[in-house]
């Protein structure tokens, strides 16, 4: 399951890190949560949230459909 969660970022990663962020998986919970460390500007950024919801969660969702839920342990408060 991580390296299909780890294949999916991959292919998301280069338009994090071309705004200067980055995520790290921290763990896959039982129930299929994937929790996430943001990293660089998107750990400090506001528009992180959406960022969370509409890019990051949708294409896990998309490549591992198993996935229940994305959650950011650091995400910015909006």
């Amino acid at each position: 399951m991580l390296e299909r969660v780890e294949a999916a970022l991959e292919k998301i990663r280069p338009f994090l890190i071309a705004d200067g962020g980055n995520v790290k998986v921290l763990e896959i919970t039982d129930d299929l949560i994937v929790k996430l460390e943001l990293e660089g500007a998107c750990g400090t950024c506001p528009m992180s949230p959406m960022t969370m919801k509409a890019g990051v969660e949708e294409a896990l969702k998309r490549d591992v459909p198993e996935i229940k839920g994305v959650e950011a342990i650091n995400v910015a408060e909006v």
